[in-house]
């Protein structure tokens, strides 16, 4: 065990009952979070002495309503009887119906919010939700591929549990563009986002300046990443950006979405991370917590399309790095889990070891660094947000 979390109680949130978030054909297949679960109990992560892996209750009706609109629950309810319904963002390609689909919603969402009360009510220090992270539900409407915006939701639960300052870090490859909604003009919850630029890739949203209502300017922070970037410039990009803005807003937990379809073979998005660069972003959002916040670290899961060879490695990582010891990426994976996978997925890559062989050696951001297109992104974020911490965006110390 690292010193971070050595004997720190984690509690993992899990239930197999999340498989009926099921849209059918379609990219967000529920076997992703099966697989990683098995993945991560084969290499011992969930059996470490001070994790506790528990269910949850559904979210009921008040607490959805934290967030989303009473007839927006009504239409996620009454929608998949009726094959030509229509609005609410549901009943499209992207968030097609099937039954069930408040109950698998509200399960998932519910399953977040125990996440966020074990850490604030200090039952644990870190708490993970794999299967959560539906960052896009705007209040009214279902949006890419979420029906209920279970980390915006287990954020406004911990604020009426008197939370002042929550900072939510989202290195999903697609902008948190949800989360950012809800609490654009709500000065107590920062929201930092890295993501495909919006030029390239949904939701088109997620500039540089889109930086907060007139009531809390500066809590919203987008880093607006070219298509094509790898580990070294993504990193770059993080550490140039996120920790100085964290570290001014002082919050007292962090919520970090931890969508890993930023993997070079995922098939919906354009970046080109590698197993290794997402576990090193885990890494560095568990050291912040334990140098802002006393630790506290709420983790969700999020996009990720490479069903079994990116997502399982990926969030195994992140279940081992909010659980204690890191496992190396040199890890060779199980063969009962790779046989396991092939069942499931009898044509898919199945990956021998736990990374993908990347270096992932970064140069620290330079001010006067204006040629590659990452350091252009990343200076118009520090100067779209920096001074409004009162951050100079032009010194690297900062």
């Amino acid at each position: 065990m690292t010193a971070e979390t050595q004997a720190a109680p984690v509690t993992v949130v899990w239930d197999p009952a999340v498989a009926a978030y099921n849209f059918g054909d379609h990219p967000l297949d529920p076997v992703r979070v099966e697989l990683t679960i098995a993945l991560a109990r084969e290499l011992g992560v969930l059996d470490r002495p001070n994790v506790s892996v528990i269910a949850a209750p559904p979210a009921d009706r008040q607490t959805l309503r934290l967030v989303h609109q009473e007839a927006y629950l009504h239409a996620v309810q009454a929608a998949p009887h009726d094959p030509f319904f229509r609005g609410w963002g549901l009943n499209t390609p992207d968030n097609p119906l099937f039954e069930g689909m408040h109950d698998a919603a509200s399960l998932i969402t519910g399953m977040s919010v125990r996440a966020a009360e074990a850490v604030w009510r200090g039952e644990a220090l870190h708490a993970v939700n794999v299967a959560g992270g539906l960052h896009h539900a705007m209040p009214d409407r279902a949006s890419g591929f979420c029906v209920y915006n279970d980390p915006a939701i287990a954020i406004a639960r911990m604020l009426e549990l008197g939370a002042e300052r929550v900072a939510y870090i989202d290195i999903d490859v697609h902008h948190g563009d949800g989360v950012q909604a809800v609490f654009w003009n709500d000065p107590r919850v920062l929201t930092v986002s890295l993501h495909e630029s919006p030029v390239s890739l949904f939701p088109g949203t997620g500039f540089p300046t889109e930086v907060g209502g007139p009531d809390a300017e500066g809590t919203a922070v987008n880093v607006a990443i070219p298509a094509g970037t790898g580990d070294a410039a993504w990193l770059r990009a993080f550490h140039a950006v996120v920790p100085s803005v964290v570290r001014a807003f002082r919050p007292q937990v962090i919520v970090s979405q931890c969508g890993c379809d930023s993997h070079f073979r995922d098939p919906l998005a354009n970046l080109m991370l590698s197993v290794e660069g997402q576990r090193a972003a885990q890494l560095a959002m568990r050291r912040l917590a334990h140098e802002l916040t006393g630790g506290r670290w709420v983790v969700f899961g999020g996009g990720g399309y490479g069903l079994v060879d990116v997502v399982p490695r990926t969030w195994s990582h992140l279940l081992a790095t909010a659980t204690g010891e890191p496992v190396t990426t040199s890890h060779a994976i199980p063969n009962n889990w790779r046989g396991f996978a092939a069942s499931k997925r009898p044509a898919a890559r199945v990956p021998t070891v736990m990374g993908d062989g990347a270096d992932i050696t970064y140069l620290p951001w330079d001010p006067g660094s204006r040629t590659d297109p990452i350091d252009r992104a990343i200076l118009a974020t520090r100067r779209a947000v920096f001074p409004l911490h009162g951050l100079d965006p032009d010194d690297p110390r900062d």
